[in-house]
């Protein structure tokens, strides 16, 4: 038992309670959240360690074995998502220190912040449905409140779309959990798991798990992803970042954990579904990216894309694409953070975010510049940034089991994303400078040191991809063996 696997929840919680008792002091906000931020970095890395060299933890809380008590659960995907959360969070918070604006930050920006990574935490490392559910509220909840700070009325169209569509997929989240637990009477993941397999997926069960799989592919993106370009808009760059990184990547973990430990029998029905999902998903997200000429649609339609190219590696379910699915999920947490951030620097340095307003910007930024180049090839998947091999093996493992046309329609939405934001690069830093005695501001230091941070993973996570593998693989051979997560948690009983 590892007491440590409830610190990622705990820290983030204890730091968002006493915040709200200090909204109005902007300075020590920013210092409590960033000690916040990295003792939590160092916690994970702690953990992950711990799963390298110890196998997968496990936590009861109170004692309780399950399937009765709550326990929290580290295998190396929950441990490799935790700390890729901690990093991607303290680039976003170190990021909105200089952009926020202190209106916005006086304003319960940093308790809503830290309340969204006890969700997010929650919902990686639970080991329990009923306790996944709680989680993702917590984490709704935050962002509810996030998306529509400073009240400006496109925030108040954008968030009532936001919240209407996960009211939605919350309430079949309950019935789902209800009609479960009414048919095989738990609701601990890994018993789940057993008792599923002993009573056979068929019937009312598969019935079930198509509840579910619309339940995490609204949360995802991936089914009725109207709301994302809107809403994703509408909040200021730091938050914008922080969702795009990690909300959609909450819904896919959903997904991944319970199409691969829960109802894995009858994939010729639940994967079947995905897949035709995940086609359709890159397919509108290709149009959305191709027939924008703003800035923030452009980037949240490569979204929409890389949600529907991670389900593929799911519905596909070999290990090659199981494993990649877990190499490109990490990227794009890192690298949807990385173009969010400078996306978001640049509308706040041009005061717009259409293309036709903006140009030349090499000159007076280069560094950002080649920071926006080197994140569209990673995200691109163009070797040997940290793209390249995820998509590799998912493409591998489309293609040897026969999915000819999801291969196709995958790799003609990596030309998308590289066209889409190619044609961005080009539009706002070559060209001649469009915005004629516009006052040009200086890019501050902390921008420059987080961007370059999470340049400087892509290009870690590429050329160093075989050491990464290590990692990615052995998540992937869990996620290929349900029996693995299974004996660790069921164990002590």
């Amino acid at each position: 038992m590892n007491n440590l696997l409830v610190l990622p929840l705990l820290i983030p919680l204890c730091t968002a309670v006493f915040l709200l008792f200090i909204h109005k002091q902007i300075a020590w906000q920013r210092w409590i959240s960033a000690i916040s931020i990295l003792l939590n970095l160092i916690v994970s890395s702690v953990i992950l360690y711990q799963v390298k060299t110890d196998g997968i933890q496990t936590l009861y809380m109170g004692g309780w074995l399950p399937p009765y008590g709550i326990v929290f659960v580290a295998d190396m995907l929950a441990a490799l998502l935790i700390l890729t959360t901690s990093i991607v969070g303290a680039a976003c918070l170190f990021f909105a220190f200089g952009t926020m604006g202190k209106e916005r930050e006086s304003h319960y920006f940093y308790p809503f912040f830290q309340f969204l990574l006890v969700g997010v935490m929650g919902s990686f490392l639970t080991g329990d449905l009923f306790n996944l559910f709680v989680c993702f509220e917590v984490m709704l909840i935050s962002s509810y409140a996030l998306i529509v700070l400073g009240g400006t009325k496109r925030q108040l169209r954008e968030t009532l779309k936001y919240i209407l569509i996960n009211i939605l997929s919350s309430t079949l989240f309950v019935a789902a959990v209800a009609y479960l637990y009414g048919v095989v009477g738990t609701l601990n993941m890994a018993d789940l798991s057993v008792r599923i397999a002993q009573a056979g997926q068929d019937g009312v069960l598969n019935v079930i798990a198509i509840m579910f799989l619309i339940v995490f592919s609204l949360k995802a993106g991936l089914f009725l992803f109207f709301w994302l370009p809107g809403s994703y808009s509408v909040p200021p760059a730091a938050i914008s970042a922080l969702f795009a990184a990690l909300l959609t990547k909450v819904g896919l973990y959903a997904l991944i954990r319970m199409f691969t430990l829960i109802f894995y029998h009858e994939p010729a029905v639940t994967h079947s579904w995905m897949a035709w999902m995940a086609a359709a998903t890159m397919i509108f997200g290709a149009f959305g990216a191709i027939a924008y000429s703003d800035i923030w649609r452009i980037l949240n339609y490569n979204v929409v894309i890389s949600v529907g190219f991670i389900a593929v590696g799911l519905s596909v379910g070999t290990e090659d694409a199981l494993n990649g699915t877990v190499f490109y999920l990490l990227h794009d947490m890192a690298a949807k953070a990385l173009l969010f951030i400078v996306g978001g620097m640049l509308v706040y340095l041009a005061g717009t975010s259409r293309l036709t307003e903006m140009g030349g910007l090499i000159k007076r930024y280069p560094l950002m510049g080649w920071m926006f180049f080197i994140a569209t090839l990673a995200i691109a998947g163009i070797p040997p940034l940290s793209g390249f091999t995820g998509k590799l093996l998912i493409i591998r493992g489309s293609l040897q089991e026969g999915y000819y046309l999801l291969t196709a329609i995958s790799l003609a939405s990596s030309f998308i994303v590289l066209y889409s934001l190619i044609k961005l690069f080009m539009a706002v830093f070559w060209g001649e400078e469009m915005k004629n005695g516009h006052t040009w501001p200086k890019i501050n230091k902390g921008f420059t040191i987080t961007a370059g941070s999470l340049c400087l993973l892509l290009i870690g996570m590429g050329f160093g991809s075989e050491w990464v593998y290590r990692f990615v693989s052995e998540a992937g051979n869990t996620l290929s063996s349900p029996a693995t997560y299974i004996d660790a948690v069921l164990r002590s009983r």
